[in-house]
C-alpha cells in the first residue's frame, strides 16, 4: 500500500463554522458493525485489561438498564474535581464513558472541562456538578475535537462553550460521523444526542495565555500532535493540569488525527510547562489521574516505539498484516485497549511510513 486510504467513516468536509446543524440519533440497530478506521470512534470493545483505573470509591457505577452513568466527582484540591471514566475502549457495558472530565469552582461560577460522550452524560454531569457545589456553571471548555469532549454539550446548551478555532473547525467537519459511529457502538446511551458546537473561539498565542474566571487564574497552552489543536489547562492554585489527549496513562494512545513527530515535541514542551507551573496532579483525558510525569513518559515511550518500529518495518517491506504479527514489548502490550487500539494505530499511521519508505512524501511532522 503506497498511499493512506480514506477512512470509511470520513464524510466530505463541511464549511468551517462554530455552530453545527442539529442531528438526532435514531433507534438502536440490532447489530454493531466493526468500523476499523472510525477515527476517534470505533465500534469494537476492548478485551478486559489489568491496567489501573479509578479507585473503587470514584469509579463510575454504570447501570445499563437505567442508562445511568453513575458519575462521581473526586476532589483533587479545594475547588477542583475530576469525574473519571473507564480505562478501556468504548463499550455498551461502560456506557462508552472512557473520558475523564472535570470542573473547577471559581467564586464566580463553575468552569467545566469537557462534557462527555452523549446528551445523557452531559445532563448527568450537570446534575453531579449541582450536587457538588452551590456555584452555577458559567463556562465550558473543550480541549480537542474528539467526540467525548463535546457530545455532552446539550447538558450545557445555556452556557458559553469555548474551543480553539482549529478545534471548532474540526468539530464542524467531523461531528456527523462521530454521532453516527458512536450510536452504532453505544446504542441507547446515545438517545437524543445531537451536536451543540462550541459557540466561542479561544485565542491562545504561542506563549500561552492567562484565563481569569472569578478567583481562578488558569493558564491555557495550545499544543498539537495528538490532534491539530491540543489544549492544556493548568491551575497553579490547585496544582492540577488537565492535559487532554496529549497524555495517555496506562492506555494505548488513540491516533486518528496524530502526527507523531509533532506530538513528541509537544510532550517535551508539556513537560517543561508542568515543571515550571509546579503541577502536582495530572489529569489525562484517558487513563488514571496521577502525580508527576508517569503518563507523559508512558506516552512518549509508546510513540517512540511506534515511530521506530513502523519506520523499520516499512523499510523492510512488511505489509500491515505482518506488522500486526510483529513482536510487541510486554509493557506496551499490557496497556489498556491494546487489542483494539493498536489495530487502529496501524490502520491510521502505517500507510504513511510505507509511502515514505517508497520515496513518497515524508510522514507528517
Amino acid at each position: 500500500m503506497t498511499a493512506q486510504p480514506t477512512p470509511s467513516w470520513r464524510l466530505p468536509d463541511l464549511p468551517s463554522q462554530t455552530r453545527l446543524p442539529a442531528r438526532r440519533c435514531g433507534p438502536a440497530p440490532r447489530r454493531l458493525p466493526a468500523l476499523l478506521a472510525a477515527g476517534a470512534v470505533i465500534a469494537c470493545a476492548a478485551a478486559p485489561t489489568s491496567a489501573a483505573g479509578p479507585t473503587a470509591g470514584t469509579a463510575p457505577q454504570v447501570d445499563v438498564a437505567r442508562l445511568d452513568y453513575g458519575l462521581r466527582a473526586r476532589s483533587l484540591a479545594p475547588g477542583a474535581w475530576v469525574v473519571e471514566g473507564a480505562n478501556a475502549d468504548f463499550a455498551v457495558a461502560n456506557g462508552c464513558n472512557i473520558i475523564n472530565t472535570g470542573f473547577f469552582s471559581t467564586g464566580a461560577g463553575v468552569v467545566v472541562v469537557n462534557t462527555g460522550t452523549s446528551r445523557l452524560y452531559g445532563e448527568q454531569l450537570r446534575a453531579l456538578i449541582q450536587s457538588t457545589t452551590p456555584e452555577p456553571v458559567v463556562q465550558v471548555i473543550h480541549l480537542n475535537l474528539h467526540p467525548d469532549y463535546f457530545l455532552g454539550n446539550q447538558g450545557f446548551a445555556d452556557r458559553p462553550r469555548l474551543a480553539t478555532a482549529l478545534t471548532a473547525a474540526g468539530i464542524a467537519r467531523e461531528a456527523a460521523a462521530y454521532e453516527t459511529n458512536l450510536f452504532r457502538l453505544c446504542g441507547d446511551w446515545m438517545k437524543g444526542t445531537e451536536t451543540r458546537a462550541p459557540d466561542q473561539v479561544l485565542q491562545v498565542p504561542t506563549e500561552g495565555r492567562r484565563w481569569a474566571v472569578g478567583q481562578r487564574r488558569f493558564e491555557l497552552h495550545e499544543l498539537a500532535g495528538h490532534t491539530d489543536s491540543d489544549l492544556v489547562l493548568i491551575d497553579r492554585a490547585s496544582g492540577v493540569a488537565f492535559v487532554g489527549g496529549l497524555v495517555f496513562a496506562d492506555r494505548v494512545p488513540t491516533t486518528p488525527h496524530a502526527r507523531i513527530p509533532q506530538w513528541l515535541r509537544s510532550l517535551d514542551r508539556l513537560s517543561a510547562l508542568l515543571k515550571e507551573a509546579g503541577v502536582k496532579t495530572v489529569v489525562p483525558s484517558h487513563g488514571p489521574v496521577h502525580e508527576g510525569e508517569r503518563g507523559l513518559a508512558q506516552t512518549r515511550r509508546f510513540l517512540q516505539w511506534l515511530d521506530g518500529g513502523f519506520t523499520r518495518w516499512a523499510q523492510a517491506g512488511l505489509d500491515m498484516n505482518e506488522v500486526l504479527r510483529a513482536p510487541v514489548p510486554a509493557d506496551i502490550r499490557a496497556l489498556a485497549a491494546f487489542d483494539t487500539e493498536y489495530v487502529r494505530n496501524v490502520a491510521h499511521l502505517y500507510p504513511r511510513y510505507e509511502q515514505q519508505a517508497l520515496g513518497g512524501s515524508a510522514r507528517s511532522r
